[in-house]
């Protein structure tokens, strides 16, 4: 998409007469996927794709003049002409979608570009840009990092064509206090202007996915129990008496006096677990761990805790993985621990469904304030079990270890040549705070925990919940612990990826080399990867397809290799489909541009169509391109079914 060049300034004021709204109009018309593309582009990328397409076009729709008003800000001269009505329209859509960025403060009054836009609007379906390669996700995460003026600045110099004078004009008009201020922060963006005009960022060419089946269908029932309800606690409002139906009726009192209800929120009711249990039980998971800590005798301590949990008040902080339940106990828990971490006082609850952790300050009034964190753990085995987050302060971690880890050890995995550190437990299992996984967010190092139990070493590492994520590798099909030096090596490119799957109900993680390609002009070898996440809940997986150029090419050993695609919810690189295709744009020494691609053993031959056309007999395809080409990818597998690409 060139620039429009031949357009005035564009802090021209509305058209006034009916011709200049006519003319605006025809501007909209015309330029319509522009207008849209710079609305996407300056809204913040936190917005979420699916909001940013919907809000983008809602702010080209409404960028026609409303009446005779007059736009704030200053009003040059212009000819009434289709450029100044362009250049008006475009001045309407750049200040709206700043506007929309600004944050919303809780006792000031939202403006209506602040919310989410009533039209356009899709029922049952997420709507967003088809996916490119590993630099528009690279201009993608570099928009996301700052301000709204600097990316609209970055927008009209690269997209409009607009010199810095000019742009400085448009940001003033559009209600930016210090436009210079945003063109040197605007500087600071390398990646090319070209980028701005990929499919990546084009709001008018949509990929449609559903959304959230199960929790729709859960909504619905939830709207019609809800309903349910209400139509019978109406009719008990109208019956005499005090509505439960007398003496003689099987319904049971107000929670409030429920004894079932009561019995769970009492301390002593408590399931408590003795300290060799584990060592006989059927089952090895979190059921089986020992009641721990020096405060599992504190009644009232435990008796707020369980209150919390039951009818949380306003001084409670909650948080629960995705997919949680977060109501009261359907009955007595297991207490797993309850002790002083640090400068809190911390209880753990297992439900046979729930992990549930209670925290509140060592020294100071509870009713100061408590968290409360759900997070789901059923079917978890011997190795999810293994730990349990106790405390997560300033970046450290401390963990509440399972019963049969004889050992607790650290390893970075951005170091694969240094050997684990052992980790001190106290007499109850709770570790030392080492520091978390990418402190500091520069990824310079990932601390992971190596929990061994007499037959092998669990690799986890901490995901933002309360229970570590397992860390594998191998196919799909029989995935093994991280124990080998090329399974650590690999790991050390892949561990600052996980952030993608972060706070997302992560069970474990599992990175599968699955094919090995060499490079054109003799530059080595490539390493194809694909690193695929499992949900407790069991749906909502992330899949991440990998190109891992030679460490000499690319940083360093611990250099992360390039998302080429990624998917969520996909079967693909599964035990039920362990097949992945995916490419990418590289660039050899040389200069000179190639479209490479790999996929998994299933795959007899690839193909490239759209920008650049080729064909390869194997898994494993290589095309002269050009900067900024694009390809649709597709594979004919050993059986005779055509296939794409990870999306």
């Amino acid at each position: 998409m060139p620039p429009l060049r031949a357009v005035p300034s564009s802090a021209g004021r509305p058209p006034a007469e009916q011709a200049d709204a006519e003319r605006a109009e025809a501007a909209v018309t015309e330029h319509y996927a522009r207008l849209v593309r710079i609305g996407y582009l300056v809204l913040p990328p936190s917005l979420g794709r699916n909001r940013r397409v919907l809000t983008a076009h809602w702010l080209a729709q409404r960028s026609l003049p409303r009446g005779h008003t007059t736009e704030p800000g200053p009003a040059l001269p212009a000819p009434a002409d289709p450029g100044c009505a362009y250049a008006y329209v475009r001045l309407r859509v750049v200040r709206s979608a700043l506007e929309a960025g600004l944050p919303l403060w809780r006792f000031a009054r939202p403006r209506r570009v602040q919310l989410p836009p009533l039209l356009p609007h899709v029922w049952g379906l997420r709507l967003f840009p088809q996916s490119c390669g590993a630099e528009e996700l690279a201009l993608e995460q570099a928009l996301s990092e700052v301000s709204g003026p600097c990316r609209a600045a970055h927008v009209l110099r690269g997209l409009e064509g607009l010199a810095d004078d000019e742009v400085g004009r448009v940001l003033g008009a559009a209600g930016v206090t210090d436009p210079e201020a945003a063109l040197r922060e605007a500087d600071g963006l390398t990646a090319p202007h070209a980028l701005l005009a990929s499919p990546e960022f084009d709001p008018c060419s949509l990929q449609a996915r559903p959304a959230d089946l199960l929790r729709r269908g859960r909504r619905g029932r939830t709207v019609l129990a809800g309903l349910g309800a209400l139509l019978v606690c109406g009719t008990l409002l109208l019956m005499p008496g005090d509505g439960l139906g007398g003496p003689g009726t099987a319904a049971a009192p107000p929670y409030s006096r429920n004894p079932a209800a009561e019995q769970a929120l009492d301390p002593a009711a408590l399931r408590r677990v003795s300290a060799g249990f584990w060592r006989s039980a059927d089952r090895t998971d979190f059921s089986a761990w020992p009641t721990r800590g020096d405060r599992t005798e504190d009644s009232r301590l435990l008796g707020r805790a369980l209150t919390a949990w039951a009818r949380p008040g306003p001084g409670v902080t909650s948080s629960a993985t995705p997919g949680t339940p977060v109501g009261p106990p359907m009955g007595p828990p297991q207490l797993l621990y309850a002790g002083e971490s640090g400068t809190a006082v911390v209880v753990l609850f297992h439900d046979g469904l729930r992990v549930v952790r209670y925290a509140e300050p060592r020294d100071a009034d509870p009713a100061g304030g408590a968290a409360l964190d759900f997070a789901r753990v059923d079917g978890a085995d011997a190795v999810a079990a293994s730990a349990l987050v106790v405390q997560r302060r300033k970046g450290r971690i401390r963990y509440l270890t399972a019963p049969w880890a004889l050992e607790v050890l650290v390893r970075d995995l951005l170091a694969p040549r240094d050997p684990a550190r052992p980790l001190r437990r106290d007499r109850h299992g709770v570790t030392d705070a080492p520091a978390g996984p990418g402190a500091g967010g520069d990824c310079r190092s990932w601390q992971a925990l190596e929990v061994r139990d007499g037959t092998a070493g669990r690799l986890m590492t901490d995901l933002g919940e309360l229970a570590p994520a397992h860390l594998t590798s191998g196919a799909p099909s029989a995935p093994h612990e991280v124990a080998g030096r090329a399974d650590r090596e690999s790991w050390a490119r892949t561990a600052c990826l996980l952030p993608a799957v972060r706070s997302h109900g992560v069970r474990s993680v599992n990175s599968w080399p699955y094919a090995k390609q060499p490079l054109p002009e003799g530059a080595g070898d490539a390493l194809w990867l694909c690193t695929r996440a499992e949900t407790w809940r069991g749906t909502g997986s992330r899949v991440l397809a990998q190109f891992q150029a030679p460490p000499e090419l690319s940083g360093g050993a611990g250099a992360p290799g390039a998302v080429a695609a990624r998917a969520e919810g996909s079967p693909d690189c599964g035990i039920h489909r362990p097949r992945v295709l995916a490419g990418v744009l590289w660039k050899s020494d040389g200069g000179r541009w190639y479209v490479l691609a790999a996929g998994s053993r299933q795959f007899a031959s690839l193909s490239a169509t759209g920008g650049v056309e080729g064909r390869a007999q194997g898994r494993l395809l290589a095309v002269r391109a050009r900067a900024g080409d694009r390809a649709r990818l597709g594979g004919l597998l050993a059986d005779g079914s055509r296939v794409g690409a990870l999306r």
